[in-house]
């Protein structure tokens, strides 16, 4: 099987985070859990930075450096 896709590692994440703030682990099993939640964590940074370079270059207009803007929703009528 190959690499995860971020939102599988992000799952992930968030249930080793779930289990850990639970408290009912042992040390070996809570130890085990945090490395695991730790390489998840720097593989998604990862991820997010490589996604963020790559918006980069798409923004990029000839010889000038990227134009970053930042992201602004549409705001909804409905929404406070």
């Amino acid at each position: 099987m190959g690499e995860p896709k971020f939102e599988e590692a992000l799952q992930r994440l968030e249930e080793i985070v779930a289990a850990l703030e639970g408290g009912d682990l042992d040390l070996e099993d809570s130890l085990a859990m945090f490395e695991e939640g730790i390489k998840l964590s720097r593989w998604c940074a990862a991820k997010l930075n490589e996604a963020q370079q790559r918006i980069e270059m798409l923004l990029q207009q000839g010889d000038e450096p990227p134009t970053l803007k930042p992201f602004e929703p549409e705001q909804n009528e409905e929404q406070p």
